[in-house]
């Protein structure tokens, strides 16, 4: 059963984040949709500073995608997020 629940997650890439951007802030966005599992603004190691992109993970699939939907090309800050479904790298571990 814990299983067939992991499957279900849908991890998406959101990208052109304003650089200001706070995982707080990413995550009240999505919230508006359902369930937000987990959210993270991708940092630079050396400076802390965000890369402009994030991934949130949502539990729930029509969640997920009603977020997508409704999110992308959206203005957040100074610029028009996108958002979709993330996929692994080829040379990604599984």
């Amino acid at each position: 059963m814990f299983t067939s629940i992991q499957s279900e997650i849908m991890k998406l890439l959101v990208r052109n984040l304003d650089r200001n951007t706070t995982e707080a802030e990413l995550r009240s966005l999505f919230e508006a949709y359902g369930k937000v599992q987990s959210c993270t603004v991708v940092t630079e190691v050396y400076t802390g500073k965000s890369k402009g992109f994030g991934f949130v993970e949502m539990p729930s699939p029509g969640e997920s995608k009603a977020a997508m939907k409704n999110l992308n090309n959206r203005e957040v800050g100074s610029n028009r997020i996108r958002v979709k479904r993330a996929t692994p790298e080829p040379d990604a571990p599984q």
